[in-house]
């Protein structure tokens, strides 16, 4: 493995293996797609229906919010089912072209906009990203494991991959689907997933036999390192409570949107007791027997290990708060930028618009046409084809981006579009992880919960900016002109929050497991953020119900209310999980 690793060091780009930045172009047009879509789902769901046919679906927000809680949910489920199948049948780099293939497939079908292939194009982009998401790290992790010292740097490199797709992704298909219609918008992410497909599939030769299909497991036992804890294996009633919690959980994920949008008519769980009604109990049952798991299971280990999973556990519930309310984003968020926002400039307000965001689109993409053109004089000669397509994603989106920006400047104002307010998170992350990353490497470097309570309470502070924006709202107005600062200082704090949460989560839970248990404990993460996607749709659509008889505000400050408190909480709990995580920083 050695000698193979070595071998991929040999043709370096910025100091890194010419393959991790294959893998650079390959995640930046997969978030591409995911995050130009994701921008414009609710809208499509809620935009009014024309009498030409055209326009979105005309849908009440709650249910647009409904299917799209579903969505992003069983978006990091999926992630179970994908590693699954790498690790122990396809491989890395096999899941990374199914996924692929699937999200080319399905963002093809959203462009039709038929009530079927809008769903078929969801189902399939859902086991897409499954495939995709966790096995590009992996193969990463692999490139890395003689390496270690210089993974960090090839983590931080890979992620501004990922933010590069997403502020393009979000910038342009989000123009395109808001001004010139929403297959343009659902049609160009398919596109740019093709292209990432491509490239990949033709320089894949450049990782050797990194990610390729695993060899099968022999059946010795598994060996106990020194001072490692011992093995807890799940015995029959616990994986028949697994089962039966996954399943009613899944069910009551599917069960809701479909629920809703039909009015009642198809209700899995038609049914009540002790004054709920079926949806809820299912949801709580299955909630109950998770518990009852995590009780059974955490006493039988070590103190040690035991104490760890507990601070685990305890991270695992803030994250799922802290995902809840950041997802607004794309959900309450963007229907207040919709229709709660003045977004028309006029003057030199306009003009500074455009200014502004003709260079937030040209100086990323010349970086990165840069970094393209140092990749193509390392890897031209073995993978021209590869290049040749890589090469040509980037005329195409230069021809959208100068499009774009010229369409706008001809315009005597600018109209922002709604989708547009989602890019500042990307931005701000570009722009601000460096200085957090020094934060972590400083003397000042917080523990485990600081970071929490930190991320928590800014995200609670980027809620109230427009908690105080939409105060003058009235009770049930269904649109306003408030002014974009608000919105603009939301995404500022929300994205310091994020930094302070979302990078050091995973790498907490390594540290605090021993190693065989990382892929379980990764899992109940994932989980975890599953119910926290899910949760912001819940949260969103209350926001309709709450809008309508205490205001708006009222809802944004809920969310404030809940994030401080959660992060005055991890605070306040320091000592405790201190002492949990036994000198784990």
């Amino acid at each position: 493995m050695s000698e193979e690793i070595e071998k991929l060091f040999k043709d370096k780009v910025i100091g890194h293996p010419a393959g991790l930045f294959v893998l650079f172009f390959t995640e930046m047009w997969e978030r591409f797609s995911y995050y130009g879509m994701r921008a414009l789902l609710v809208m499509f769901f809620t935009a009014a229906l024309l009498e030409d046919g055209s326009g979105g679906w005309g849908w009440p927000r709650e249910h647009a919010l409904a299917i799209f809680g579903t969505y992003t949910s069983l978006v990091y489920l999926s992630t179970l089912l994908g590693g699954y199948m790498a690790d122990k049948k396809i491989g890395y780099r096999y899941a990374v072209l199914v996924g692929a293939l699937l999200m080319t497939l399905g963002h093809g079908a959203m462009a039709l906009e038929t009530p079927f292939f809008i769903y078929a194009g969801l189902t399939l982009l859902v086991f897409g990203s499954g495939f995709f998401k966790p096995n590009m790290t992996s193969i990463i992790s692999e490139m890395y494991v003689t390496k270690p010292e210089k993974k960090d740097g090839a983590y931080t490199i890979f992620y501004m991959g990922v933010n590069a797709g997403a502020f393009l992704g979000i910038l342009l298909c989000g123009y395109l689907g808001e001004t010139v219609g929403w297959s343009w918008g659902f049609g160009v992410a398919g596109i740019f997933m093709l292209f990432g497909l491509l490239q990949f599939w033709f320089a894949q030769d450049i990782f050797g036999k990194i990610g390729l299909k695993p060899a099968k497991p022999g059946d010795e036992e598994h060996v106990l390192k020194e001072g490692e804890p011992k093995l807890n294996p799940f015995t029959n009633f616990q994986l028949v409570l697994i089962f039966v919690a996954a399943v009613l959980g899944l069910s009551w994920i599917l069960n809701d949107p479909v629920s809703k949008i039909s009015g009642g008519e198809y209700n899995l769980f038609d049914f009540s007791l002790f004054g709920l009604d079926g949806p809820n109990i299912v949801i709580l049952t299955a909630l109950l027997l998770f518990i009852l798991l995590l009780v059974i299971r955490i006493p039988k280990y070590d103190k040690v290990t035991r104490d760890r999973m507990l601070a685990v556990v305890f991270f695992a519930f803030i994250t799922i708060f802290f995902w809840a309310i950041f997802e607004q984003a794309p959900g309450s968020l963007t229907i207040f930028a919709r229709d709660y926002t003045d977004r028309t400039l006029v003057g030199t307000a306009g003009l500074t618009f455009k200014i502004v965001n003709s260079l937030m689109t040209i100086i990323p993409l010349g970086i990165i046409t840069w970094v393209l053109l140092r990749l193509f004089k390392k890897t031209f000669a073995k993978y021209a084809l590869s290049n040749i397509i890589l090469a040509t994603s980037f005329v195409i989106i230069w021809g959208i981006a100068i499009w774009m920006l010229s369409t706008e400047f001809m315009k005597d104002e600018s109209e922002i579009p709604a989708s547009w307010f989602g890019v500042l998170n990307s931005l701000f992350i570009i722009a601000f992880a460096p200085l957090f990353s020094k934060w972590w490497e400083s003397k000042y470097n917080p523990n485990a919960n600081m970071k929490y309570a930190i991320g928590m309470i800014l995200l609670g502070i980027g809620m109230a900016f427009v908690a105080v924006g939409a105060s003058d709202i009235p009770v049930g107005a269904a649109t306003a002109s408030v002014s974009i600062i608000w919105l603009i200082m939301v995404y500022f704090f929300h994205t310091m929050g994020e930094l302070c949460v979302s990078p050091v989560a995973l790498s907490y839970v390594s540290k605090l497991v021993p190693g065989r248990m990382i892929a379980m404990m990764f899992g109940i993460w994932y989980l975890a953020v599953a119910i926290g996607m899910k949760l912001a749709g819940v949260f969103g659509e209350s926001s309709e119900a709450i809008a309508k008889t205490e205001g708006l505000s009222y809802f944004f400050w809920l969310l404030t209310a809940v994030a401080v408190g959660l992060g005055v909480l991890s605070a306040l709990l320091y000592p405790v999980i201190k002492k949990l995580m036994h000198g784990v920083r």
